[in-house]
């Protein structure tokens, strides 16, 4: 993950802790989806808070989900590949049926009464 999907995921943190903290300083007086339309006028900053406070968490939540949006494509497996072939890769000295491989150590091998091995 290159410079570009370092600096996206900051700018993804960062983000991600405003917008939390932007709904948290919204107060609750609208009732609902009904509220975020119709405004409210005695908040700490003043009569057009509301508008200011949904604009500011709409543009928030927009840059949110278009960034993660980014991450998750900049952090796809490659075209052909697949999440079983990338952990095979990872880890090529086992076996692909290796749940059928048994480490029991041999049977040992008993003598008739003739001499012959059984």
């Amino acid at each position: 993950m290159g410079v570009i999907g370092v600096a996206l995921l900051v700018i993804f943190v960062i983000i991600a802790i405003l917008l939390i903290l932007l709904v948290l300083v919204q107060n609750d007086e609208g009732g609902g989806m009904g509220g975020i339309f119709a405004g409210g006028s005695g908040s700490a900053f003043g009569s057009r808070s509301g508008n200011i406070l949904t604009k500011t968490t709409t543009v928030l939540g927009s840059m949110f989900i278009i960034i993660s949006l980014g991450l998750a494509l900049m952090n796809r497996a490659p075209i052909g590949t697949s999440v079983e072939a990338a952990g095979r890769a990872l880890m090529p000295e086992v076996g692909v049926d290796w749940f059928l491989e048994d480490d029991a150590p041999p049977a040992p091998e008993f003598e008739a009464d003739d001499g012959t091995l059984e």
